[in-house]
């Protein structure tokens, strides 16, 4: 018996075909569906029966693992342990796209991927359920660009097949491993080991305030001047602030104080701390104990990578708040720039 065939829009797929499509994997059936990639099959991660189907009719050994594969980048933590910093920049840049991250999970590890397809975005929402999706062929031979190609050997072993046309890629996802330190780039594919080392290789450090028009911009001032000076191209300085105001430039009395230095801040802008700007840092740095209250409301995760500036320059001191200089005098401000510079100086030491 031959599989049936449906034929989609690939940009803008009909609602009838990702439902069937998605019912039949929630029912433990064997789907193949496109992605930017390659075809590949869809299945219940959790139906048992449906995985040890999958590695018989792609003569896959059963210890082997098969790649998760997602519609929103925050599912991620439904599944992992940790997500680094590099790897939520990867993120961040990759996905959705060709590129399978592989995390610590309760298990072991597990590999992820969100695929750059409508379609196949829309039937794994639709499933409610995890899926896996290795390529749609027998292991060994080449991943198939098209619907035929994939059911060349495939025909009759699975149960529907969604046809969008010709792969926009053709070749199968990079993989890389971000349990380990440095990361290891486990297979090179559609994303070059160049693109991921560009990445991989800078660490990002995040000044945190409230308003991010002052004491951020301040520290981010002092301390990419500090970085240059030191050729640490390695590291990259952001800031921003609590509250939800962007767009805002520097105050007055911050830009004189830091054109003081030899830094120009008149074109800084304010943004808001968001999760993905927490998610891609690898070193937080905050002024308050609020602060650092709000970003771990706002994302947990990043909990052990948050710290007072103060705390982590090892200042001697019981109280390692830096107070917000906004409708101080002169005085207040260039105190507070003096505490924030020597924190700084310390800082640039230690990362």
């Amino acid at each position: 018996m031959k599989t049936e065939i449906l034929r989609v829009n690939a940009l803008a797929p009909e609602r009838e075909i990702i439902m069937k499509a998605a019912k039949a994997i929630k029912n433990g059936g064997l789907v193949i569906i496109p992605t930017e990639t390659v075809y590949g099959i869809a299945v219940n991660m959790y139906d048992m029966e449906a995985l040890e189907r999958l590695c018989r009719i792609k003569k896959r050994p059963q210890d082997k693992a098969f790649s998760l594969h997602i519609a929103d980048k925050h599912n991620v933590y439904e599944y992992v342990t940790e997500v680094p910093p590099a790897a939520y920049r990867l993120m961040l840049k990759f996905w959705p796209g060709p590129l399978t991250i592989v995390f610590k999970s309760p298990d072991a590890t597990i590999g992820m991927r969100m695929p750059d397809h409508q379609a196949a975005l829309e039937i794994i929402r639709e499933t409610k359920n995890p899926i896996v999706c290795p390529s749609a062929n027998i292991s060994g031979k080449p991943a198939p660009r098209s619907i035929e190609q994939a059911l060349e050997d495939l025909d009759g072993l699975v149960d529907l097949a969604v046809d969008a046309g010709r792969t926009r890629l053709g070749v199968e996802s990079s993989v890389i491993d971000v349990t380990v330190s440095p990361v290891k780039i486990l297979r090179e594919g559609a994303v070059a080991k160049e693109e991921i080392e560009k990445i991989t290789a800078k660490k990002i450090v995040l000044l945190v305030c409230t308003g991010n028009s002052c004491r951020s911009v301040m520290a981010e001032g002092l301390l990419r001047k500090k970085m240059k000076e030191a050729n640490r191209n390695d590291i990259e300085v952001l800031s921003a602030g609590i509250m939800n105001a962007a767009g805002l430039g520097a105050t007055e009395e911050t830009k004189e104080l830091l054109r003081n230095e030899g830094i120009e801040v008149s074109a800084h802008r304010s943004q808001a701390v968001s999760k993905d700007l927490v998610g891609e840092s690898d070193l937080i740095l905050v002024m308050e104990k609020i602060h650092e209250q709000r970003i771990k409301e706002l994302y947990p995760q990043a909990r052990n990578r948050i710290f007072l500036l103060k705390e982590f320059a090892r200042m001697s001191t019981v109280d390692f708040d830096i107070q917000d200089p906004i409708g101080r005098s002169r005085d207040f401000y260039a105190n507070t720039f003096s505490i924030i510079k020597e924190a700084v100086e310390r800082v640039s030491k230690l990362i």
